[in-house]
């Protein structure tokens, strides 16, 4: 299982969410650049990026950091304010490994299609966020009323091959991964599944490895030093 490290940005600053909440955005270190050392230094070769102004405002502002990222050799994967294929261009050419479209994904289908067309099931990741199951865009703010199985089944119908599952209720709350909502999108789907939201501890991590899973994003967990990054790793298996 690849273990994917966190950054979220705003503003320029490393910062995290509890429960998708703006309200609760707090830094929790100094500089972005030198926290991706540190995740490159423990073995880990991807790194999961979240443009936080693009995702709520459409507006991507956190480019150099990027590519400055991707250019310390980790695989970065890039969400946050993707919605067209100009936007698409701009992040991969930041030296970005894989991008994420999220709420674009739920207004335009099509965008995702020709995504897929253009660059390659490998290149683009649709994330799913879910609040009690129910999709959530916009920075998790709008409730689009849609089933997250549902919402899965069709965008493995149009070709995506890798979901980023994000359940809101755990994200940033250290409580514990959304077990039951994972096997669930596991049944529903035979997508490459990332976890995201709830990693507490490298036992969580060992739990979503053993249930065959694609990937784990690791956010606040590392921050608040309740997880072993290079453990994680070593029991991962193949980072490649």
């Amino acid at each position: 299982m690849l273990i994917f490290p966190a950054i979220d940005l705003k503003d320029g600053a490393v910062v995290r969410l509890y429960k998708g909440d703006f309200a609760t955005v707090h830094q929790v270190a100094d500089d972005p650049l030198a926290t991706a050392e540190a995740f490159l230094a423990a073995g880990a070769r991807h790194i999961h990026m979240v443009d936080l102004d693009g995702a709520r405002d459409g507006k991507r502002k956190n480019g150099d950091i990027v590519r400055a990222v991707a250019a310390t050799g980790l695989r970065v994967e890039l969400g946050g304010g993707i919605r067209s294929m100009s936007d698409l261009e701009a992040v991969f050419d930041l030296g970005v490994w894989r991008a994420v479209i999220g709420s674009a994904a739920v207004s335009d289908p099509d965008f995702v299609r020709e995504a897929i067309a253009r660059y390659g099931p490998e290149k683009v990741a649709v994330g799913i966020d879910a609040k009690d199951g129910h999709v959530r865009t916009a920075g998790w703010v709008r409730d689009e009323g849609l089933d997250y199985l549902q919402f899965a089944k069709s965008m493995e119908s149009i070709g995506v091959k890798y979901i980023i599952f994000t359940d809101i209720d755990t994200d940033g709350t250290l409580s514990g991964p959304a077990l039951g909502r994972l096997e669930a999108l596991q049944k529903a789907v035979g997508c490459a599944i990332t976890a995201s939201g709830g990693v507490s501890s490298n036992g969580d991590l060992r739990r979503l490895r053993d249930m065959g899973l694609y990937a784990a994003i690791v956010g606040k967990a590392w921050y608040a030093g309740a997880v072993d990054l290079a453990l994680a790793v070593e029991e991962g298996g193949e980072q490649a």
